[in-house]
């Protein structure tokens, strides 16, 4: 299991008229979270595209536990949790600033050979970086 923390604060442009954080922008936040992700294991997103790797989401999934606020700077913590084939399957937790968990959620991505546009095994020097933290 590898995890990361990134820290967001929540933009007025983000929130509903009741100052809570907008349903639509939570998928934002697991993005900005899985790309920190990816960049701290040393394998940043514009690497992958530059080597001709994409990653397309195939599967989303969000529960709303508690509110986000305007202004409120939240932890999202992004995990893999299982070491990737073609997939990759990560967990996000959300957490305000008092440590308490807001939100939770998930993604499936798949590994896709941007050339051939198909899927492809996760690519070897990836795996290799993620290998350490797991068994």
């Amino acid at each position: 299991m590898y995890s990361h923390d990134t820290e967001i604060r929540v933009r007025y442009g983000e929130t509903d008229q009741m100052g809570y954080l907008h349903h639509s922008n939570y998928a934002l936040y697991y993005e900005a979270a899985r790309v920190e992700l990816m960049r701290a294991l040393g394998f940043p997103y514009g690497e992958m595209e530059k080597a001709g790797i994409l990653m397309p989401v195939l599967n989303l999934g969000c529960k709303f536990i508690g509110p986000v606020w305007y202004d409120e700077l939240v932890t999202v913590k992004a995990t893999i949790l299982e070491m990737p084939t073609t997939r990759m399957k990560l967990l996000y937790e959300i957490f305000n600033e008092q440590g308490k968990k807001v939100n939770e959620g998930n993604t499936e991505l798949c590994f896709v050979d941007a050339n051939r546009r198909r899927p492809m095994r996760c690519p070897d020097n990836i795996a290799q970086l993620m290998k350490p933290h797991f068994k």
